[in-house]
């Protein structure tokens, strides 16, 4: 049996094609070797791969460990105060009185007693007119009346010796009427020359020429030798201006749907009437940020302009040392409400969305949530009153409001805004 085993393993003689080595045992070797190797790389490469990210295999919780925090914004409560909400206009400040200086009488200037510019009290002199005419028309309306006087004289004594004669009929009735006409006759002459003694008087007076009113006076517009043109009617030159300058008033005009806001209110009795009441104004001039000027209303105009769809309103303002020129403009604000509780924001705080605004608030839990408001008018250059769509216990996010969005989550830490001190 030995030998036939032995036999049948001997090699074949060369060149026989039947006793060929084949390879195909040997593939089958490297195979094997193949699947090892691939066998050990795999578990290799994901120990590689898990220490590389390390967050791909491993539990929720880890990788929840691993996110990065919410972001961090400012929150704070809605500021809740009492104001008085008031409407700004533009207005030009004018003053109160204002005079032409015109002569009363014609003739040559002779003097000028001011420096054009200053402020003048009413009754200083101003300018004077050469008087000798004047005063020579005096000197004849006196001599007249001394006339007239000597003409009732000679009237009445002739009108006694008529009544005596007339007693004895020594005097016709006619002759008596007569003397008794010439004595009334002379008594009008005489009234006549008084009345004309009192008119050159008068123009006398007006050659000296003196100012009506306490104001700030313009320039001259007559120099010294000039003739002047005076009288009560016709062309009659025009001397200077004064302006009066303490208190001065500001005129501003109101939109109609504004004056019936306000006559709305005045009927619900939440605001005053300007009839009843002093209604206050505040004012500024166009270079100031407060309101350093405070009045009171006292005029309304009686009508609505039909080109503009306004009406007029005046206030009067204490102007001491004459800071403000008339024709100037300034800033002039009313109240458009009584004082009341309101709540406000900062503006930063509002975000526009489409047609509504929003204001971004930060729930318990930290999510963002969106409550659309109803906003008010500014209350100065920073914050804005919200009318409905909010309640005081909200946390409003003041700052960070780009890193929040409704929905997400936010870690929340507390801050605090106010009024700005012109507004107290």
């Amino acid at each position: 049996m030995a030998s036939s085993d032995d036999s049948s393993m001997t090699a074949p003689p060369a060149g026989s094609d039947a006793g060929a080595p084949r390879p195909a045992p040997r593939r089958r070797h490297v195979g094997r070797w193949i699947a090892v190797v691939l066998a050990l790389a795999a578990p290799a490469g994901g120990w590689y791969g898990w220490r590389q990210y390390p967050g791909l295999d491993a539990p929720a919780e880890a990788q929840a460990e691993a996110a990065p925090p919410p972001p961090r914004v400012t929150v704070s409560l809605p500021l809740v105060k009492e104001i008085t909400e008031w409407d700004e206009y533009t207005g030009q400040f004018s003053a109160v009185q204002e005079v032409e200086i015109r002569a009363r009488v014609s003739g040559y200037l002779q003097s000028i007693h001011f420096q054009d510019g200053q402020f003048v009290k009413a009754g200083d002199l101003l300018y004077v007119i050469d008087s000798r005419p004047f005063e020579i028309a005096l000197a004849s309306a006196e001599a007249q009346t001394a006339s007239a006087q000597a003409a009732i004289d000679l009237a009445q004594a002739q009108l006694s010796r008529a009544e005596a004669l007339r007693k004895d009929d020594f005097v016709s009735k006619s002759a008596y009427d007569e003397r008794l006409q010439e004595s009334r006759a002379a008594i009008a002459n005489l009234g006549v020359a008084k009345a004309l003694v009192e008119a050159a008087k008068l123009d006398l007076d007006y050659t000296h020429v003196t100012a009506p009113i306490g104001g700030r006076i313009s320039a001259t517009g007559v120099d010294i030798g000039n003739l002047v043109t005076g009288g009560n009617t016709g062309a009659t030159t025009l001397l200077t201006t004064i302006v009066s300058v303490d208190p001065i008033q500001i005129d501003f005009d109101i939109s109609e749907s504004n004056l019936l806001e306000y006559q709305r209110a005045i009927m619900d009795g939440r605001l005053e009437s300007p009839q009843t009441a002093s209604v206050p104004v505040q004012a500024r001039l166009m270079d100031e940020d407060a309101w350093t000027m405070h009045g009171t209303i006292d005029f309304i105009d009686n009508r609505v302009d039909r080109s503009a769809g306004t009406i007029r309103v005046r206030a009067l303002l204490p102007n001491p040392g004459g800071l403000i020129t008339p024709g100037q403009f300034g800033q002039v604000r009313i109240p458009g409400s009584e004082p009341y509780k309101a709540l406000m924001v900062p503006e930063a705080a509002l975000v526009t969305d489409q047609a509504q605004k929003v204001v971004l608030t930060v729930a318990e839990d930290g999510t963002v949530v969106a409550k659309p408001v109803r906003a008010g008018p500014n209350r100065g250059p920073l914050l804005r009153i919200i009318r409905e769509g909010l309640a005081p216990t909200d946390r409003i996010i003041i700052s960070g409001i780009l890193r929040a969005h409704p929905g997400g989550q936010v870690t929340a830490v507390d801050g605090s805004f106010d009024l700005p001190d012109p507004e107290e």
